[in-house]
């Protein structure tokens, strides 16, 4: 299988797999910190299961341990912020924006690594950004009230702490192999959760859905343990075989996929996830993910 088709097929799942968190967020949960509780006690399990697994493999170096671990906990960091918009924005136009993130590879690239950009690829940046300033426009009935929600700026800064995750991720994979790099980043990604996810409110909350049997546990299994690892072990299988900023600009696509998905799903079943479905809206989306997409395939 060509990396292209797994970035593609991971960009897909993942889209399902936040449209999963949204539901669980939207009509389950209580507090914005009850799901990160939960992710951090699953994918904490999930990695120390893999490492007892499969062992520490012969390649396996210090440094490259601790990119992997520090890779997973700067993901963590990143989910963590937009789980957090999330819990009061549509996911529509939450992911989107944390999207953007192979745009700010690219730069860190040029700053740090001494790459070089073309014109072409600078205007592709501008429209990527402008793509996500549109998205996260919000318009008055009257037209009169345009303002950019404070979140945008927060979810810049996701998408910045994601592009690094992602290429510390890609060195990391230059020695170790990738399921054991899934299973150190899963580590990382879980510790961060917990740390910041314990606390009594999401521990009350979370004991409240144990105990009432909530479907919420149902999604959640299924989503953390078949349908996001499936896609993150599919997006690290596209990074080791594949360059990393044409593997992230294709997992950027995902942006797409959550807005189709999303939408879609919100016109058949009003309200669905508190998708605002009104023209307008769909429109404005619809062109601010052209944008984004577009642009990040210019960078690339």
């Amino acid at each position: 299988m060509s990396w292209i088709t797994l970035a593609l097929l991971s960009a897909a799942i993942l889209a399902l797999s936040n449209l999963l968190d949204k539901t669980i967020v939207h009509r389950y949960v209580a507090t914005p910190l009850t799901l990160p509780l939960m992710v951090g006690i699953a994918h904490t399990l999930l990695g120390l299961v893999i490492l007892a697994a499969i062992g520490v493999p012969e390649s396996a170096t210090l440094s490259a341990n601790l990119f992997a671990l520090a890779s997973g906990a700067l993901i963590g960091l990143g989910g963590l912020i937009w789980i957090v918009v999330m819990y009061r924005q549509e996911i529509s136009r939450v992911i989107p924006v944390t999207q953007t993130s192979p745009i700010f590879a690219a730069i860190l690239a040029v700053v740090f690594l001494n790459e070089s950009m073309s014109a072409w690829q600078w205007a592709a940046v501008v429209a990527t950004v402008s793509g996500a300033i549109a998205i996260s426009i919000k318009i008055g009935e009257s037209y009169r009230d345009i303002f950019i929600q404070r979140s945008f700026f927060i979810l810049i800064l996701a998408a910045i702490i994601a592009a690094t995750a992602n290429i510390i991720g890609k060195v990391a994979l230059n020695d170790l192999p990738i399921l054991y790099t899934h299973g150190l980043r899963s580590i990382g990604l879980g510790t961060l959760f917990l740390v910041v996810g314990i606390r009594r409110a999401p521990l009350a909350n979370l004991s409240t859905l144990i105990r009432t049997r909530s479907p919420a546990l149902l999604v959640f299994g299924v989503n953390e343990f078949i349908v996001a690892n499936g896609a993150l072990l599919l997006l690290l299988w596209a990074l080791s075989e594949g360059p990393a900023s044409r593997v992230l600009a294709l997992a950027g696509t995902r942006a797409m996929f959550v807005v189709l998905f999303s939408t879609s799903l919100a016109l058949i079943w009003k309200g669905a996830l508190g998708e605002d479905t009104t023209r307008r809206a769909i429109v404005i989306k619809v062109g601010a993910v052209i944008a984004i997409v577009l642009g990040i395939a210019g960078v690339s």
